[in-house]
């Protein structure tokens, strides 16, 4: 069991960051550092208070039962303002690939999408997220209540969509393609057509 407070935050810091979107709980967090879960929620508590310093730039919250690291509502703006510069205007080929998945399998989840991909897919999904082009939209059933992900209006209006059901149909006779390949090579001429907002 980890005595030293600072190195055990340090560590708990860590696990929040490789958790990611998904989180991490109390239970897991004890079980990693082999210790009670009541000492957990103690250091937890003094964490998120930590990060409610206005010198901090993230903050930590706890949703539906697990803790995750996320940006403050304040900076918001900072925020858009990355996203709109012309230097991060573009979608790289697994974020396109990822958002073509979405928009077409809509709801799915994350292991869903990497079972489609045949690769991890997380950060792709944040890219996707920044830009607002897919949002989450819901929780799995089942164990782990992984979370499902679903195209916003932001992506409606960035492919000049007025509903997801205007997409353009797969056609059956490529069917036989891999369907990462598929889904790129659709949403690549959307944006011949379209172009990049």
């Amino acid at each position: 069991m980890l005595t030293d407070s600072q190195e055990t935050k340090a560590i708990i810091e860590g696990l929040l960051f490789i958790s990611g979107e998904e989180g991490i709980d109390e239970k897991q967090i004890a079980e990693v550092l082999q210790m009670e879960v009541i000492w957990v929620r103690d250091i937890m508590n003094e964490l998120i208070e930590e990060y409610n310093h206005p010198a901090k730039g993230l903050q930590i919250v706890q949703l539906a039962g697990v803790y995750q690291f996320t940006t403050k509502q304040e900076h918001a703006h900072y925020f858009k303002r990355l996203i709109n510069s012309p230097s991060t205007a573009t979608l790289s080929q697994a974020a396109l690939e990822t958002l073509a998945i979405v928009a077409y399998k809509q709801p799915i989840t994350r292991a869903e999408i990497e079972e489609i991909r045949g690769v991890k897919s997380e950060r792709p999904l944040q890219t996707l997220i920044a830009k607002l082009l897919i949002k989450e939209v819901g929780r799995a059933e089942g164990t782990g209540r992984a979370i499902l992900y679903g195209t916003t209006k932001g992506f409606l209006d960035h492919f000049g969509l007025k509903t997801i059901q205007e997409l353009p149909p797969l056609p059956e006779k490529e069917a036989e393609i891999e369907e990462a390949d598929l889904f790129f090579e659709r949403f690549q001429q959307e944006l011949m057509e379209n172009g990049e907002k």
